[in-house]
């Protein structure tokens, strides 16, 4: 085998490994432990706004759709340590929680806390399936059901069991050091013997909806952590500061607006997390711990940086994003031992240079703020690992920042630049470029330095041509250029032998060259809104690729030989020169997700029935003539978009849209459809339907058994009426009857989208129609001749049967009408008739039997009914 096969297969084992490692270790149960987790979260450049085509396949190889990571199974050749480091902070970087590599953990300061930190994590994550064991046989069998607890019998998991008293009786037979009654409404440890409680090590309270801790809270004289996150509580009891042992406190997503005095009770506290409350101010007795490692104050109302954190001697972690920040003090120098600080979110508009003599800085996030200058005392930070200044004011980043060398992530878009350091070349260890959204011009060529970058960004600027020498970065997996000004397809990216996401959207580019043949290993293109004529051949040699965008273009037919991209799943082809339906797509067997809205296309090939396993389709926006009849063969489908905007107008939906059983979306709004197929109730999966701009008339009865159905917008059709039985959709949480000409209930009910106010008001009406046609049939019983009740009977198809005929002797006429026309009412065939319409279809038969007499009594009632308020 040769190096470069090693390699690759080294490469390619060790990001399966990790992938595992990653899912296997992303159990955090408070928010603030994620050390690093996630610090780079951002929305990816140029991909589709439409969410239709995320599936799940394409994001277990993409991680997310932001990002990409490498896949595939290698074997288990020696791995180089180099290549296995990379592709941890890779993976760290794109989304994936992974801890940091052994050689970075080795060689941090801050390694005391990270353990700490990870012996939370893993007893929160602690009830995994093999440490759950038996309760103790001594528990009744009523305090075992649903109950979890540890195999070494000190954990005990009582989340979401709808407790409302503290489990006291299980504590008495059972030594616990770790409880878990999250999710809970337990008030108060009422009852509980305080002995029980001393062994209490750990106790997580979140999402009880308590206002206040209980009291009892003082007996856990032995409490190292304390979680109360997610809960109403408006202050912090001064209970708390009888816990000399506690270490770890988590009061996140309450309303607590101070501190207690007497904090310095609390010598032991290393982690204190108080994100999404509303504190304005930090007491000064707060520097009095000393052993506070870890601060979290996230989305608060603090205004100014609050000088009493910078006499914490030993805090390494300081979260201060989402507040209302606006300078930083000089003081903020005394943080020696600080090596992340997060003040993403603020109103920076500039750093005070005494931050640059924090020489531990390793992750600095400065993102959203108005920051128009970065010292050249950036150069301080040599141990900076990770810095964010993504959404500032920014025209230029200072040479200097050359001199952090070990820089691995830097992400500066959504500024004013317009180049980057000539000398960005010498961050060697430069993972993460991002530099979305600027001003920039072009690439420098010395990018070709940075042989360890995984991941670059130039997406949304002015960038003409991508210089070759881009081609030795060889470790590069994602690439984003789309939205600049290239004419001629990038060849050197052609080069990247691990190259996996490449996005060109809006760009200038009309040909593919055959050099992309050799990305074998591409997984994810987008080549929307470009200059395309053609669909190139040489796009069918990608055979692994799985997500392909080219939208936008136009390409007026596919070549048989995409046959070849077997591994498609998402195919995007929308608005382009399509006059016939491709059946080339036919033949990808393994197609999920097709889109071809915005074309001329008037017919469906029967071939689509191969397509087993699609499951969107969009094909709004065409030229269709009848509905294609053809797209009821695909069982498989679960969403389907016929909406006809800007195409030919469709009149009529089959019987056969039935078979489509596995439909949950459809849209068939802006036709020119009169009525719902009468069977659509048995599109039982059914959740949204949209089918607003039409002439529908009225809702078939069998509509009311789509029990799944949660949002239905029918506005702007010709309904008059809803049906009474409405109230059967349980499911049903959006609604719109904007703009019909609705009478039953009239349009002012329906306006507030109110589901419980229509069917309210439908209830009511309900039974005010029974009650007049109740009178009615008084009118008719009390009115009518013997010889026009026989003319109406027939005109009703209301049988005489000899047993009437029998009465007609010895029971009135007016009884044996009223007999008459309530055995008619609750006829077979009357019974899907609502009570307006079983009115309109007998004053209809007493018009035409000539009963003008009765008809007027008829009239005169219901001048009366609509002049009563209702």
């Amino acid at each position: 085998m040769s190096g470069k096969e090693g390699i690759s297969e080294e490469l390619k084992d060790t990001s399966s490994q990790f992938r595992k490692e990653s899912r296997s270790s992303s159990m955090v149960e408070p928010g603030f432990t994620e050390e690093t987790s996630n610090p780079l979260k951002e929305a990816s450049d140029g991909k589709p706004s439409n969410q239709m085509y995320e599936t799940q396949p394409s994001k277990d190889k993409l991680g997310t759709h932001d990002d990409v990571s490498i896949l595939s199974s290698g074997s288990n050749y020696k791995r180089n340590e180099e290549q296995r480091r990379t592709l941890q902070f890779y993976e760290r970087i794109t989304g994936y929680n992974n801890s940091q590599s052994e050689t970075e953990t080795s060689q941090s300061p801050s390694l005391s806390i990270t353990q700490t930190i990870a012996e939370y994590q893993a007893i929160t994550g602690l009830l995994s399936q093999e440490t759950l064991g038996k309760i103790s046989p001594q528990l009744s069998k009523e305090n075992q059901k649903g109950l979890e607890l540890g195999s070494n019998n000190f954990t005990l998991n009582l989340k979401a069991k709808g407790l409302q008293e503290f489990p006291k009786d299980i504590l008495k037979v059972q030594y616990v050091k770790y409880l878990y009654l999250d999710e809970n409404q337990i008030k108060s440890f009422k009852g509980a013997d305080p002995d029980d409680l001393l062994g209490l090590e750990i106790l997580s309270l979140q999402e009880n909806g308590l206002s206040s801790l209980p009291p009892e809270i003082q007996l856990l004289h032995n409490l190292r952590i304390l979680n109360v996150s997610n809960n109403q509580i408006s202050h912090i009891p001064k209970e708390i500061l009888q816990f000399g042992n506690i270490k770890q406190l988590f009061f996140d997503n309450n309303y607590i607006e101070s501190f207690p005095s007497g904090l310095e009770s609390l010598e032991n506290l290393e982690i204190l997390s108080l994100a999404k409350n509303k504190l304005r101010q930090i007491p000064g007795t707060l520097s009095s711990l000393k052993n506070l490692r870890a601060l979290d104050l996230e989305y608060n109302q603090f205004t100014i940086f609050p000088k009493a954190l910078c006499l914490l001697p030993k805090l390494v972690s300081l979260n201060l994003t989402g507040n209302l920040i606006s300078s930083l003090p000089k003081e903020i120098r005394e943080l020696k031992n600080l090596e992340k600080l997060l003040l993403d979110h603020n109103k920076l508009t500039f750093l005070a240079v005494d931050i640059f003599r924090l020489l531990k800085m390793k992750e600095l996030q400065l993102t959203d703020n108005k920051l128009e200058v970065i010292s050249h005392k950036i150069e301080n930070f040599r141990e900076l690992r990770i810095l964010l200044l993504d959404k500032n004011l920014l025209n230029e980043i200072p040479e200097k920042i050359s001199h952090c060398v070990m820089l691995e992530c830097l992400s500066l878009s959504d500024n004013k630049l317009t180049e980057l350091p000539n000398n960005i070349h010498k961050l060697k260890n430069l993972r993460k470029l991002h530099v979305n959204r600027n001003n920039i011009m072009r690439i420098p060529q010395n990018i070709s330095h940075l042989k360890n970058v995984f991941s670059l960004e130039f997406s949304g600027n002015i960038i003409t041509d991508v210089p070759i020498e881009v081609k030795n970065c060889r470790k590069i997996i994602k690439v984003g250029l789309s939205y600049n000004k290239i004419m001629y397809f990038p060849v050197g990216l052609c080069a990247l032998e691990y190259l996996h996401y490449l996005s060109l959207n809006g760009n200038f580019i009309s040909e593919i060259p055959v050099d992309i043949s050799f990305s074998k290993q591409l997984l994810h293109l987008e080549f929307n809104e470009n200059k395309l004529l053609i669909f190139s051949e040489h796009l069918c040699s990608l055979t692994n690729l799985e997500y392909l965008d080219l939208g936008k273009n136009q390409i007026r037919k596919i070549p048989p030989s995409i046959s070849n991209i077997a591994s498609l799943h998402i195919l995007i082809l929308c608005c382009n020169k399509f006059e016939t339906f491709p059946k080339e797509v036919c033949t990808l067997e393994n197609l999920q997700v097709l889109d071809l809205s915005e074309n001329q296309i008037q017919e469906i090939p029967s071939d689509i029935c191969n397509l087993k396993g699609i499951r969107k389709l969009n094909i709004s926006s065409n030229q269709f003539i009848y509905f294609p009849i053809e797209l009821c063969q695909l069982q498989s489908l679960e969403e389907l978009n016929i909406s006809q905007i800007n195409g030919k107008k469709l009149t009529k939906l089959p019987e056969e849209l039935s078979n489509m059983t596995q439909l949950q979306e459809l849209d068939i709004s802006n036709n020119a459809i009169r009525e719902l197929p009468r069977n659509i109730g048995e599109l039982r999966r059914l959740i949204t339907l949209n089918a607003y701009n039409n002439q529908i008339s009225y809702l078939p009865s069998s509509f009311l058994s789509l029990k799944d159905l949660q949002q239905l917008n029918v506005s702007g059709n010709n309904l008059t009426a809803l049906p009474s039985g409405i109230s059967k959709l349980f499911s049903l949480k959006e609604i719109n009857f904007d703009d019909n000409p609705l009478l039953r209930p009239p349009m002012e009910i329906c306006k507030g989208k109110q589901l419980c106010t229509i069917v309210h008001y439908l209830q009511r009406a309900d039974e005010r129609d029974e009650k007049i046609l109740e009178n009615i049939f008084k009118i008719v019983a009390n009115n009518i001749t013997e010889t026009n009740f026989e003319f109406l009977c027939q005109k009703l198809n209301l049988s005489i049967s000899e047993t009437d005929i029998a009465m007609k002797s010895t029971v009135s006429l007016s009884v044996r009408v009223h007999q008459a026309l309530n055995r008619w009412k609750t006829g077979s065939n009357n019974l899907s008739l609502t009570t307006d319409a079983s009115r309109d279809q007998l004053t209809r038969a007493l018009n035409m039997i000539g009963a003008y007499e009765i008809m007027d009594k008829i009239t005169a009632l219901k001048l009366f009914t609509c002049a009563i308020t209702f």
